[in-house]
């Protein structure tokens, strides 16, 4: 149980990510819990988000969850998604300046300049370049791959720099993981050999992504690879902004 206890533990921190969002939401928390004197904002606002949040602590919780969800390993972190941690703070932090002007201007001045961020520094903020506000090259890829109407969804591996994107344009496409691979760095057998190695291994990408099932490889056509994917057996569909898109029909036969 205690095992159990800690990786829930690991889980709410890589959840915090720069931490300073939970110390802030706990602290929010028990503010709430003390002065909010309308009963009603005080459920919804800070006994609920308490409930879930000690929910979320109890083994036995993690155990229902994974018997119930075949996926429910890899999962278990959304039950946070429950509790409202913007609002936690945001109210939390109008209530002080409202109930205490004199310290809560500072107070709350000093928390957003030294727990903020500037948006424009981020990697993935550039100018949009259609209605969707995501690089015109994932969904010139996108398209190339997704599965027509009736037909069954695809898997296929892509370059970590498209990994934020594909699933906000077609749900249709599955991936062996997800953009959290690049902030939790947690173990994938594909992203091992795709991402991690210099100069890829024909032959251990493909045993990987065959096991996971991959339909489609996208790979910069700069990519260093020991051997070309089309020599292994797969076939290059197409070339899209510098992307070569292989098709693996071995591995849907698995």
């Amino acid at each position: 149980m205690y095992g159990i206890f800690m990786e829930c533990w690991v889980i709410f921190k890589l959840y915090g990510e720069n931490g300073f969002l939970i110390p802030l939401f706990l602290v929010s928390l028990i503010y709430l819990l003390i002065t909010e004197k309308d009963n009603r904002k005080r459920l919804v606002i800070a006994v609920a988000p308490l409930i879930v949040l000690v929910g979320f602590f109890i083994p036995y919780t993690r155990i229902a969850y994974v018997a119930v969800l075949s996926d429910g390993g890899d999962t278990y972190y959304r039950i946070l998604w429950l509790l409202p941690m913007g609002v936690c703070i945001s109210y939390a932090g109008c209530k002080l300046f409202i109930n205490h002007k004199r310290i809560g201007l500072p107070v709350v001045s000093a928390l957003i300049i030294l727990c903020g961020s500037i948006v424009y520094k981020n990697q993935y903020m550039v100018k949009a370049e259609n209605v969707y506000h995501i690089p015109q090259v994932v969904i010139d890829v996108c398209d190339v791959i997704s599965p027509g109407e009736n037909e069954p969804r695809v898997r296929a591996v892509f370059p970590s720099e498209m990994l934020h994107f594909v699933r906000q344009y077609d749900t249709n496409i599955l991936m062996p993981y997800g953009r959290d691979i690049i902030h939790w760095d947690y173990y994938n057998a594909v992203h091992e050999v795709f991402e991690k190695p210099e100069e890829i291994n024909a032959k251990d990408l493909l045993e990987a992504t065959r096991q996971a099932q991959c339909r489609y490889i996208v790979m910069h056509e700069g990519r260093k690879i020991d051997v070309p994917l089309d020599k292994m057996g797969l076939e290059l569909v197409d070339n899209v902004g510098g992307y070569n898109i292989y098709e693996d029909t071995e591995a849907v036969q698995q």
